[in-house]
């Protein structure tokens, strides 16, 4: 999308300064426009040099004494924040501080203009692109579905230091400021406006016009509510204390200090990072010392690495068939409609897809909110029971159940009806695809596209290989798991690939441990408090317990070196009893809307967490050392994606160095 492609940018002012990544001009009305389009990026981030730059313009537009100043950007998206790379780039901290100084005096010179200033904003507008936008009077925001507005910085272990603590909970009240500062979650535009946080939504052929009216208007800003007065006075205390009751199970100070810092800079500076001690537990400098924010920061890499892998060759999927419609497959269904593919969805009766095609409706209200973008996505999700749509698809996706020959058998009629440059997947967790392909008279055509439960969740996608895959045909997998908005992971063909082969023998173990006599509430307990999201015993049961008794077993069976048993007893048991988790409302947990009903976990033994962990670290030399994945940091990023290993330790191989270095 080009936003300005509408804008007149022929009566340019000329500029005494000479700028690389900001463009201006005044038009007929008194209006600026003020457009940021940084030089060779394809996304707008914000450099020292752009911040200078910014400030040289804001001077040169504040003597043409227009009637309004419009900002909005060229590229695809607003302002996606701060440019990380300059910021790791720093060796000392001093010229971090700096950073964090220039873009505030220039965010305030923004907020102090004298006249009306209007942020036309969208796709992404995080971060320091908030802030900027927040630095403005009003906010108009492209009414769809890839406006996205978020403060992700304490996802980094970083604050939004522009200013953002400051003037967001002013704009929408300190309990909804703090709902987006302390969770980094991206909100949708719609939201948006109803929060405050945006004054207008527009539709793409009026957002110039929106902008253009709402700033010659400009309107007063209503007063604040009084409790809100209050929330943001004398009730300062209450807010904070709430909101460390809140991120407090998320995890502690030490972990994660980055929430715990906005919340004392909120309290004791009103949000000016610059004010705070260096020494302060809470101060910037602080941060940037503490090793979680290094390992964060690595991690954001890592994850930019992942999409980097995608972006060089162009998806050429529009019409995607899927076999199965099931949990994995019908949810798979909806994630390719939700992100504008055609999909046609089979199995063996209409009466096995109508559930299906009712759980995506649920989806798409959920996510979407507007009965008319519902419509239109639902009528890109086709039934097909007599799978018409084979012949016609690019990407054909099986997720039937985990049986061999059940899948050999269907992949040898695919290669028949489908189109010869169609690509091939199996969703097969734990099956080897040279032992799927084995039949087929073109071998190397099938790929593994395992996507992982629950699918909206998950962002990873392993894309599996064969020896002797085409690479073209790699390529575009990768770049279809790319338009899906999801990471994807490349890995050999080895039991298990990367996330079940290490993740397998980590839920057997804990299951030793409950026939052993440990509750499921003192195992997860014990693996919560070493930083995982969630516990093995309740991962299981979102995994499914069916699942982790077949599939967990074969991989078992692979995995050297495990000397457990078969069958463990209670996972066994549950099974039996038809109890298979959170799919059927109970498995180890009994679950209420969707929540576990757990007991609270009274003692937890020293070492518990190190036990469990046994396995899962063997299984990640193991694979490093069999070439399962290129490389430590794709295995990093692997199992940060796709088990949810601890974020603040930096991934499985880190930690492991790290534990190696104290021994010596």
């Amino acid at each position: 999308m080009n936003i300005n492609q509408d804008i007149d940018m022929r009566n340019t002012t000329p500029m005494p300064l000479t700028l690389l990544h900001w463009r201006y001009h005044q038009d007929e009305q008194g209006l600026v426009w003020l457009c940021f389009d940084k030089k060779d990026s394809q996304t707008n981030t914000l450099c020292s040099l752009a911040l200078n730059e910014l400030s040289h313009a804001l001077q040169e537009i504040s003597h043409l004494r227009p009637r309004g100043l419009i900002i909005f950007s060229s590229k695809a998206q607003f302002i996606a924040g701060a440019d990380l790379d300059t910021l790791t780039r720093f060796s000392r901290i001093e010229e971090v501080m700096a950073y964090i100084d220039l873009g505030w005096k220039t965010f305030a010179q923004l907020a102090a203009l004298p006249f009306p200033t209007t942020a036309m904003i969208h796709g992404f507008c995080i971060g320091g692109g908030l802030e900027l936008a927040l630095a403005c009077r009003y906010r108009v925001a492209l009414d769809d579905l890839h406006t996205r507005l978020a403060f992700p910085e304490v996802m980094l272990g970083l604050v939004p230091a522009w200013h953002g603590m400051q003037w967001l909970p002013r704009l929408i009240g300190p309990l909804a400021a703090f709902q987006l500062m302390l969770t980094g979650r991206a909100i949708n535009a719609k939201r948006a406006k109803q929060l405050g946080l945006v004054d207008q939504l527009a539709p793409q052929r009026v957002l110039e016009n929106t902008a253009r009216q709402l700033t010659l208007r400009a309107p007063t800003r209503k007063c604040r509510p009084f409790v809100q007065r209050l929330l943001l006075g004398p009730l300062r205390w209450f807010v904070t204390a709430r909101a460390r009751h809140q991120i407090s199970s998320r995890g502690s100070r030490a972990q994660y200090p980055a929430p715990y810092s906005i919340l004392d800079l909120w309290q004791r500076h009103d949000g000016n990072a610059l004010r705070a001690p260096a020494t302060a537990s809470y101060s910037v400098q602080s941060l940037f010392d503490h090793p979680t924010t290094k390992n964060l920061l690595r991690i954001y890499f890592l994850q930019e690495r992942l999409k980097d892998l995608a972006k060089s060759t162009p998806s050429q999927v529009k019409h995607v068939h899927i076999i199965g419609a099931g949990v994995m497959g019908g949810e798979i269904a909806a994630l390719c409609a939700l992100r504008g593919h055609r999909v046609t969805l089979q199995d063996t009766a209409p009466e096995r897809i109508a559930p299906a095609i009712t759980q995506a409706a649920q989806i798409f209200k959920q996510r979407l909110g507007n009965p008319l973008a519902e419509r239109a996505v639902l009528d890109r999700l086709i039934p097909d029971p007599s799978g018409s749509g084979i012949a016609r698809a690019d990407i054909i996706i099986e997720a039937i159940i985990e049986n061999l020959a059940a899948k050999r058998t269907l992949f040898g009629q695919l290669e028949k009806i489908a189109r010869p440059n169609a690509i091939l997947a199996t969703n097969t967790s734990s099956l080897r695809l040279r032992d799927i392909a084995a039949l087929l008279p073109q071998p190397t055509r099938l790929i593994g596209l395992h996507f992982f439960n629950p699918v909206f969740q998950m962002q990873l996608v392993e894309v599996v290989t064969q020896l002797n895959t085409d690479p073209a045909l790699s390529a575009q997998a990768m770049a279809f798991v790319h338009t899906l908005e999801k990471l994807p992971l490349p890995v050999s063909d080895a039991p298990g690939f990367l996330v079940n082969r290490v993740l397998g023998p980590y839920l057997q173990q804990a299951f030793i441990l409950l026939d052993k006599g440990f509750s499921p509430e003192t195992l997860d307990t014990a693996m919560v408090q070493f930083g995982m999201p969630m516990g093995p015993i309740e991962l299981a049961d979102t995994v499914g317990l069916d699942i982790c008794l077949s599939a967990g077993m074969r991989l078992v069976d692979n995995a050297p070196g495990q000397a457990i048993p078969r069958i463990p007893r209670k996972l066994a048991e549950q099974v039996a009893l038809g109890r298979l988790g959170k799919k059927t409302g109970r498995g180890f947990y009994l679950y209420v809307n969707d929540k576990p009903q757990k007991t609270r976990a009274h003692f937890v033994p020293q070492g518990l967490a190190e036990s469990m962990l046994e396995p899962y670290f063997n299984q990640v030399r193991a694979v490093l050392q069999e070439g399962v994945i290129a490389d430590r940091d794709l295995l990093d990023a692997g199992l940060i994606f796709g088990t949810g290993f601890a974020p603040f330790r930096g991934g499985p191989v880190r930690y492991l160095e790290q534990l190696d270095a104290k021994r010596q």
